[in-house]
């Protein structure tokens, strides 16, 4: 089932077209990376979906909602979750104080820094954690986490809204390649269990390449490929975007493609 529609996305800085008549689609239990070099347009692409900016021409489609004109909050109202670049957790709260903050938000409940949110669907924040490995660090402030912890709560936060789409903007990035790969996969595991579709944006090619379903790739604020991860790493344009001709990416040992 199609869950997201992008279709001849245009975004305009000045003179300089970032994203030029950029189309794909998401499905349900999917997990699509939107990779590109330095100024592709990927970013411009993957805010615009969020409503952090707004597209120029185009259309963006969650099922049957048109998104371009949305903020960001009614967006998320729609069931659009999102993680960021660099995660953003209450450090001197738990890390139980936190997903149970993310479900307050998501039952449009009023939360005041005065008073801990204690008690509120402690049963269900746990069970988040649980799913994401760690309901046994519940009690502990997030500022002591390591960063792949970290990554770990965000996902949970993300998740308490129940969405129906995933945005993950560099969902890896400073994690090593252990950390990153566990991370997707665990991402992976969930996402198919709820139906959930993923867009994200990563650097990491041994993380893109190892869990995607799919892949689109952007150069200059053009689509140039889309497909399977093993059609893509073979792909001659995208091998000469990234690398120039001759080189190929390398498939990373245990990989699936």
């Amino acid at each position: 089932m199609t869950l997201l529609t992008v279709t001849n996305l245009r975004k305009n800085f000045g003179g300089n077209r970032a994203v030029d008549d950029v189309s794909f689609t998401l499905a349900a239990g999917e997990l699509l990376a939107l990779i590109g070099p330095n100024g592709a347009g990927k970013s411009t692409t993957f805010n615009m979906v969020n409503g952090q900016l707004r597209a120029d021409a185009g259309s963006i489609r969650l099922g049957e909602q048109e998104l371009i004109g949305k903020p960001p909050r009614a967006i998320w109202r729609l069931g659009v979750g999102r993680t960021f670049q660099i995660a953003e957790t209450f450090g001197s709260m738990t890390v139980l104080d936190n997903v149970q903050l993310a479900l307050l938000s998501a039952d449009h409940q009023v939360f005041s820094f005065w008073r801990r949110a204690t008690d509120y669907r402690r049963d269900d924040a746990l069970a988040l954690l649980a799913q994401v490995g760690m309901a046994a660090q519940a009690e502990r402030p997030c500022s002591v986490l390591a960063y792949g912890d970290i990554k770990r709560v965000e996902l949970a936060i993300a998740l308490a809204n129940q969405p129906k789409l995933l945005l993950m903007d560099e969902p890896t990035a400073g994690m090593a390649p252990k950390e990153r790969n566990e991370l997707m996969a665990l991402t992976k595991d969930l996402v198919k269990q709820r139906g959930i579709g993923v867009l994200f944006t990563e650097h990491s090619m041994d993380v893109v390449f190892a869990q995607a379903d799919r892949i689109i790739v952007l150069a200059r604020g053009k689509l140039i490929a889309e497909g399977e991860p093993l059609a893509i790493r073979e792909h001659p344009k995208v091998q000469e975007v990234y690398f120039g001709t001759g080189k190929t990416f390398e498939k990373p040992a245990g990989a699936v493609a």
